[in-house]
């Protein structure tokens, strides 16, 4: 009994949802740039690894300087050193994505189409993902060495959870009520919204799109970074991180819908959760097909996502 079916399920329905939290924090960003500045940016996802090995510098850094703030809130592996690292990689990544759309998008955007920028994007992400690299090496890394046991919530069927997943769960389902609450109950949140909605007419209103795109960029580089720290706390680090995420990251965003955030957050877990459920029936090796899979499902239903419009 103690490893059926049932068990397997159960417990890739759970790595799923934690997942998901962390491909909806991506998709989030992802989801109004490519609304707002109409192309599809494949090195979005890079910002993940900027922010977890941001964080990683920091933190080794912090607990230097102040041992004390290294000790682990138990029974979590997650330190004070850690979680001011973590904003600081947040305002370090969100400042990083500002930097690159001023020296190469915004150029390229004021002389050619779409399609050039696409292209550029593949030659950022290459350039950040060897930068990385070069600067940290080839081999994975951890945020602590510290052994993290998992806590049997159920022994028929067998259900296995580590306080660090409830941990990354909870912070990631947090940020993104506090994103809710930025959207819906401030002026700032409204004009974002305006923005995500339609440019043009956001612009005859009032809002200043210049600044507005500098906002997205802070703010989906900032939950990228979070992300990223967040999954690196239950896995480890390598410069791949990025690239490992960006099907997943695309994916729930066309599956939500261009320009729905909240069509972002339930396309990230609804990839999470079918990405892991996969594995109970097809080899590893097919599961990062199912990306693909969720966007033509979602596709042939309904053209433009679940919370898509039709911006023609």
């Amino acid at each position: 009994t103690c490893d059926s079916p049932v068990s397997g399920v159960i417990q890739n329905l759970l790595d799923g949802i934690l997942t998901g939290a962390v491909i909806s924090l991506g998709a989030i960003g992802l989801t109004m740039v490519m609304h707002m500045l109409r192309f599809a940016n494949f090195a979005y996802s890079e910002l993940l690894a900027i922010g977890a090995y941001a964080a990683l510098v920091f933190d080794g850094v912090l607990a230097a300087l102040a041992p004390a703030l290294a000790t682990a809130f138990k029974p979590t592996t997650v330190s004070a050193s850690l979680a001011l690292a973590t904003l600081l990689a947040m305002t370090i990544t969100g400042a990083s994505a500002v930097v690159v759309d001023w020296l190469i998008f915004r150029r390229i955007r004021a002389k050619a189409d779409a399609l050039s920028m696409v292209f550029a994007s593949f030659g950022v992400a290459l350039i950040i993902r060897n930068a990385i690299t070069l600067a940290f090496g080839h081999n994975a890394q951890l945020f602590s060495q510290d052994i993290a046991f998992a806590t049997v919530l159920s022994t028929d069927p067998v259900i296995l959870i580590k306080a660090d997943q409830v941990f990354v769960l909870v912070a990631a389902l947090a940020l993104m009520a506090i994103f809710h609450i930025v959207l819906t109950r401030t002026a700032f949140g409204f004009a974002l919204r305006a923005v995500a909605e339609n440019p043009t007419l956001a612009q005859v209103a009032g809002v200043r799109l210049s600044t507005m795109i500098v906002a997205v960029w802070l703010i989906g580089g900032g939950l990228s970074a979070a992300a990223g720290v967040f999954y690196t706390l239950t896995n480890h680090l390598s410069p791949a991180l990025g690239h490992n995420f960006l099907l997943p990251v695309f994916a729930a965003t066309i599956v939500g819908g261009i320009g729905s955030v909240y069509g972002a957050v339930l396309g990230g877990f609804l990839v999470g959760v079918a990405s892991s459920l996969s594995l109970a029936v097809l080899p590893s090796g097919y599961v990062p097909a199912m990306p693909f899979l969720i966007i033509l499902a979602v596709l042939l239903l309904r053209l433009h996502g679940l919370f898509g419009e039709d911006q023609a």
